[in-house]
């Protein structure tokens, strides 16, 4: 069986709306909680967690209802369906009840206005839960398990241009002296247009993926192909007779989790702080801001393919440890930076790609690694573990990056990101199992022969 190209591309665009919005999240709400409702930047971050808190309980609860889903649309497309439309309405509140704090360029009715804004924030984050497990779930719900490594490269590849298609719009709609003309005009930034641009990009991705991906159909080729190739169980029995991990491989699975748990606190740290704290100590716009991050998940989207070739030849962990080694390298230098520039400077450009090349050596390969050491009817369990323990970390470095930034000094953010960069590579050499084989060389178009359109 091959690999159906362009219809991952168009289930991967459910991942490109999901993308959009979260980093339009990351990026403008901070900048609304303490511009606006003057929250400190640990209440902001608390607030800034609460997605990842929900994402906990209602992740695998939809998750599992999807599974039982018996739809005439499949068991995940009316999840995506409901919440998209649903979220693509509710966020537009959120930059009108911002706009309605400012009378006469001063925002007099802050106070009166947020309790307002929480609650539309709250039942925004519950809906936008209801639907991401099942958007997840949809990819290997439609690719046979040989062919899922490669069909995530592509979902990553449309996650990632969601979000460097929001980055672009907002550095354009929010460059420097477009900001300053605002504020000068308004007393504030008005936000409204580019949410609503990202709730267009979000109904336009609904309707590929609603009128293009025959959901019931795919799953149905993907059971029967599964069934005519079933897996050999890679598990051991225990005591009781039941199956578990090999002590060993339990041992590497565990040292994994933490070292996802740790580059997520790192790199978390930064993608939300990082507009708030480019203003403050680098007096970046939003725009600038913005374009360092676009820059930087462009290097991701050019490196998805070739660290992919890459781990195949050297193996997924010392691919990953090269992406925390530059990661690592990267904080530190920005943390140098701010004492000896202190401003804005096109040597960031060049940092921020080497973030993205970084980030994509470890995303690529982390998952791979968590589900290689399972049994084919083990990987959402296990894929679960994975997301488990990367939101626990980005529940936890908003509110800790958050706090030490009020409680020390906007500084600390970088070096707080240096120090648990520097303990996931410690982690990772107690990392004995979940590595690839190497691959038999092949070149030009031979690389591709298994792929499809």
């Amino acid at each position: 069986m091959k690999l159906k190209t362009g219809q991952t591309v168009r289930i991967g665009f459910a991942f490109l709306s999901i993308s959009a919005f979260w980093q339009m999240y990351n990026t403008i709400i901070p900048l609304i909680l303490t511009n606006t409702f003057h929250l400190n930047e640990s209440l902001s971050g608390i607030i800034m967690a609460l997605d990842n808190i929900l994402a906990l309980f209602l992740l695998p609860i939809f998750g599992g209802i999807s599974d039982r889903c018996k739809s005439p649309l499949g068991r995940r497309k009316p999840f995506i369906l409901f919440g998209t439309i649903a979220a693509s309405v509710l966020m537009l509140f959120l930059p009108a009840i911002d706009n309605a704090c400012y009378v006469n360029g001063s925002a007099v009715n802050a106070s009166s206005r947020f309790p307002a804004f929480i609650i539309v924030l709250g039942i925004l984050l519950v809906v936008m839960g209801t639907y991401r497990s099942p958007a997840v779930a949809l990819m290997p719900d439609c690719t046979p398990k040989p062919l899922r490594s490669r069909a995530n490269a592509i979902i990553n590849l449309m996650g990632a241009l969601g979000g460097i298609l929001y980055l672009l719009i907002s550095a354009v709609l929010y460059s420097k002296s477009r900001s300053e003309a605002m504020t000068e005009i308004y007393g504030h930034v008005n936000y409204l247009p580019i949410f609503l641009i990202v709730a267009v990009i979000m109904l336009i991705s609904l309707a590929i993926v609603m009128f293009t991906v025959n959901e019931k159909k795919l799953h149905a080729d993907m059971e029967k192909y599964e069934a005519a190739h079933p897996e050999e169980n890679l598990t051991v029995k225990d005591a009781s007779g039941g199956e578990a991990l090999p002590a060993p491989v339990r041992k590497s699975l565990t040292f994994l989790l933490i070292s996802i748990a740790l580059w997520f606190i790192s790199y978390n740290g930064v993608e939300t702080w990082f507009t708030t704290y480019a203003g403050r100590m680098w007096d970046m716009s939003l725009g600038q801001a913005n374009l360092c991050l676009t820059i930087a998940t462009g290097g991701a989207i050019l490196s998805y393919i070739p660290v992919g070739w890459i781990a195949s030849r050297i193996g997924r962990k010392k691919t990953i440890l090269t992406g925390v080694t530059l990661m690592f390298s990267c904080f530190l230098f920005c943390f140098f930076y701010t004492f000896a520039v202190g401003s804005f400077s096109p040597a960031l450009f060049v940092v921020f790609v080497l973030v993205g090349m970084g980030w994509a050596a470890i995303n690529v390969n982390s998952l791979p690694m968590v589900v290689e050491m399972c049994k084919g009817s083990d990987i959402g369990k296990f894929t679960g573990y994975y997301y488990t323990f990367s939101m626990a970390a980005q529940i936890v470095t908003p509110v800790a990056a958050g706090f030490l930034m009020n409680r020390i000094s906007y500084q600390v953010l970088f070096p707080y990101c240096v120090v648990f960069m520097g303990a996931a590579f410690v982690t990772m050499q107690f990392v004995k199992h979940g590595d690839t084989e190497a691959v038999s060389r092949r070149k030009g178009l031979d690389a591709f022969e298994d792929m499809d359109t």
